[in-house]
């Protein structure tokens, strides 16, 4: 039989040594590492308004669990995974620990599936959005900020960590959205599948849990991802420039 919680810690190790492995040639590299520490910010903020979104997507639909768990929250002590955040932050990609929710609380204007959907999706659509909204920060500090400040070490600094923030919340935002469990794009799915591809998913779940984890391992998430990165990347910041006329 299947022992999930054991084969989780297993996964937890092995994605523990590939974390020290990459922290040590950070440490190697100092100016990699500047960078690293510069990223944190958009980390915080990324993962943090992901699982508020989760949480407050579910309390509109009628779902008070993630409310009385204490997630309908700002506060990112409360919605940080240390292996999540910790991916998130060297490899651009990760997540943040699982707001729980009961669709049997969901208002019945819908089905639980289509409840699910939205409070699944409305994670990546907050990563999405704040993306837009630190890139016409950027645009607006690059249109408008004094040259002496954009050439100063603080300058440099600031707009680092917006570039930071907008490409953390994208790649977080995509991640998600890969149809396999544990990841929202899986839940986003669900609704449109036909029944007898539903019952397949679900029974085996497990099977999609252990392709998610060779995904990170041989690292072809982050080859399937990148195009999809790159592309939403270009398309909001060419938004931007449009509105700055830059």
């Amino acid at each position: 039989m299947f022992n999930f919680q054991f084969d989780k810690r297993i996964i937890y190790v092995i994605l523990g040594v590939l974390i020290l492995s990459t922290l040590v040639q950070y440490a190697t590299n100092p100016g990699a590492l500047f960078s690293l520490l510069l990223s944190i910010p958009g980390v915080l903020i990324a993962i943090t308004f992901h699982e508020f979104a989760h949480a407050f997507a579910a309390d509109r639909l009628g779902d008070d669990t993630a409310r009385r768990e204490g997630r309908l929250s700002l506060n990112p002590l409360d919605h940080l995974d240390p292996i999540g955040s910790i991916m998130l932050l060297v490899a651009g990609f990760g997540w943040g620990k699982p707001v729980h929710v009961n669709p049997t609380n969901y208002t019945r204007k819908m089905s639980m599936e289509k409840g699910e959907a939205i409070v699944s999706i409305a994670g990546p659509c907050m990563n999405f959005l704040l993306a837009i909204v630190f890139t016409l920060i950027y645009c607006a500090i690059y249109k408008f900020a004094d040259m002496s400040f954009m050439l100063s070490s603080m300058g440099n600094a600031v707009m680092l960590i917006l570039a930071g923030t907008i490409s953390v919340n994208i790649g977080l935002g995509v991640f998600n959205l890969i149809p396999l469990p544990p990841l929202d794009g899986s839940k986003v799915i669900m609704p449109f599948l036909p029944y007898k591809a539903k019952q397949w998913f679900v029974n085996n779940e497990t099977i999609f849990y252990v392709a998610f984890v060779l995904l990170w391992i041989t690292g072809l998430a982050g080859i399937i991802i990148t195009p999809a990165i790159g592309g939403i990347s270009n398309a909001i910041l060419a938004l931007g420039k449009l509105i700055f006329h830059i």
